[in-house]
């Protein structure tokens, strides 16, 4: 089974090394700083539970078997454009943005009996798997991102 937000040691794992990511961090590719990185996944947790909305794109991801690749099997990719609702907020400030980002993560798991998922706006619709899963991904490509 893949990794996913649906475990409660695997959200563990991610929240360890969150505590490794410092606001001066370099990352290895890609042009966001750290705090900007904890604010687009922080604005991931607020899309994906429908308290930001974003605009659906129309792109072959949505397909259901290329949609299941991506999510579950394919090697994550650098430098794939994202929503722009995920990169317009300014952050408040490093210590806010990484104790809401910790404690939405920590929360995550909570929301697996939500019957009612938002449309992704690369993706389309999601299962409650998926989300999950997804969810893990992203964030593990982002912590990877900046070596931690």
């Amino acid at each position: 089974m893949p990794r996913s937000l649906w475990s409660e040691s695997d959200r563990q794992q991610l929240l360890a090394r969150l505590d490794r990511l410092r606001p001066d961090t370099r990352p290895l590719w890609g042009s966001m700083n750290a705090m900007q990185m904890i604010t687009h996944l922080t604005d991931w947790m607020r899309m994906a539970t429908g308290e930001l909305e974003s605009v659906p794109l129309q792109r072959v991801m949505r397909y259901p078997v290329i949609k299941q690749l991506i999510i579950y099997w394919m090697p994550w990719p650098k430098g794939v454009p994202t929503a722009p609702e995920l990169l317009a907020r300014n952050a408040t400030g490093w210590e806010e943005e990484r104790a809401d980002f910790s404690r939405r993560l920590s929360a995550f798991g909570e929301l697996k009996s939500t019957a009612r998922w938002p449309v992704h706006p690369a993706f389309g619709n999601i299962s409650t798997n998926g989300w999950g899963v997804l969810g893990y991904r992203h964030t593990d490509h982002h912590l990877r991102q900046f070596g931690v």
